[in-house]
């Protein structure tokens, strides 16, 4: 079929919404929204779905066609996540609704589920020589990131009169830390027992941190996105290792194989499995799950220990999760994950500056560094500096939908857990040092 047919086509079927004509999906959303307004929308996944799925395609829609939001600021993502966030926060959607989504988010194990399928099928999908490769120089792109990033904050915090060690200490490490789980509750715990302070005040103080320094980050993303497209050079569109441009290390042929339903299957237990497999792990080793799933995948993916006809039913599985699924995720981050009031609150002129120097800071030092070990700069900054400077697997999603570089979440999950475990390392260091 020829493209002019093929747009033709398209016009008579006219606008569409997720691929349904705007007619039917229009019947679908009332149907869903009469539910949740009745109080009839049903708990568990079958009526966190439906809602999630129609107000992340609404608000998707909105921010990808909204001016300067879709140029500069990462469009879509953007919208879903804040918009989302405002709609339970403020009672525009009933509280019930809310607590569905919250539940199948957390309690129901969806962004597990998401996450999973990400990690195993964006890993085996990888060239073989691709993961090795990258492996081995991406530690020092994140060390670059972390020490740039608390060297600038500490440096502009003694300048603008915060002081410098309270600027590292309570601003910068927070941000730095992986996110809330894996980071900020154990750093509260250490500087809590070290300091001599409650742990939930510590707590407390370090959320508006890690809150505002997660929104700016999935901002910053977009934007980095949008430096991209203007200079070509700085990056490689979703590739993250320059090298990677050779034939040598493209991208397996069995990527490109023909949809199967059945190895879609097979995909879907291999993630699964995968996970169940690092909390396993989890119970022996001093590591965050996702860290030792990650590990686990990457050593079945090196040493070939899969049939590449199930490495690329979990390929399949991933990219369908990905398609299919991305804008409920973000909804379920927003009304879950995103908390309004405690961004609002940090929203001082001299914590403002403070927290976008870190921001800068990581982007900074991990595309610089990365670009010294065969990285392109803005891949290199995503990943090795954003991603350990939003909020966990949670902040490693919004971040990479901004910057449309979702095939980069294993990368991402690196930062975010093996880096996250650094920096509790690291705090515990300093604090000894500062006190």
């Amino acid at each position: 079929m020829s493209a002019q047919t093929e747009t033709k086509i398209q016009e008579k079927e006219g606008y569409k919404i997720m691929g349904l004509p705007l007619g039917l999906f229009g019947v679908l959303t009332l149907v869903v929204i009469a539910a949740t307004y009745l109080g009839v929308l049903p708990t568990g996944m079958i009526g966190a779905f439906p809602l999630m799925m129609i107000v992340g395609a609404i608000l998707n829609e909105i921010g990808n066609k909204t001016p300067i939001v879709k140029d500069f600021f990462g469009g879509g993502p953007i919208v879903v996540i804040f918009g989302s966030a405002i709609l339970v926060t403020y009672g525009i959607l009933p509280e019930a609704s809310g607590e569905i989504m919250t539940n199948f988010m957390k309690a129901e194990g969806f962004l597990n589920f998401y996450i999973a399928a990400l990690i195993t099928g964006s890993i085996l999908g990888m060239s073989r020589k691709l993961l090795i490769k990258a492996a081995v120089r991406y530690l020092p792109a994140i060390l670059g990131g972390v020490a740039v990033a608390l060297g600038l904050v500490a440096l502009v915090g003694a300048l603008i009169g915060y002081g410098a060690q309270e600027a590292m200490l309570y601003i910068g490490i927070p941000i730095m830390g992986g996110g809330m789980g894996a980071g900020a509750v154990p750093l509260s715990e250490i500087f809590g027992s070290t300091l001599n302070m409650d742990t939930t005040a510590m707590l407390s103080r370090m959320i508006p941190a890690l809150a505002l320094g997660n929104a700016m980050a999935i901002v910053i993303a977009g934007l980095l996105d949008k430096l991209g497209k203007s200079r070509k050079n700085l990056t490689g569109n979703g590739k993250l290792l320059i090298a990677q441009d050779d034939d040598s290390l493209e991208v397996d042929k069995t990527t490109e194989a023909k949809i199967e339903y059945k190895l879609m299957g097979i995909g879907l237990l291999m993630s699964t499995t995968f996970f169940a497999w690092g909390r396993i792990l989890g119970k022996f080793i001093p590591l965050h799950y996702y860290a030792l799933m990650i590990i686990s995948v990457a050593v079945v993916k090196a040493l070939g220990l899969l049939p590449e006809k199930y490495e690329e039913g979990a390929f399949q599985w991933f990219r369908f999760i990905m398609a299919n699924l991305t804008p409920a995720l973000l909804v379920g981050i927003g009304v879950a994950y995103t908390d309004l009031a405690a961004i609002i609150s940090a929203f001082t002129i001299q914590y403002v500056i403070l927290v976008a120097v870190t921001l800068i800071g990581a982007v900074l030092g991990a595309g610089l560094v990365g670009r010294i070990f065969g990285f392109y700069p803005i891949e290199s900054a995503i990943t090795a500096g954003l991603c350990m400077a939003n909020m966990g697997g949670t902040g490693d999603v919004a971040v990479l939908s901004a910057s449309d570089r979702m095939v980069l979440m294993p990368f991402a999950q690196i930062s975010s857990r093996l880096g996250g475990a650094f920096i509790i390392i690291l705090a515990t260091a300093l604090l000894k040092l500062f006190v």
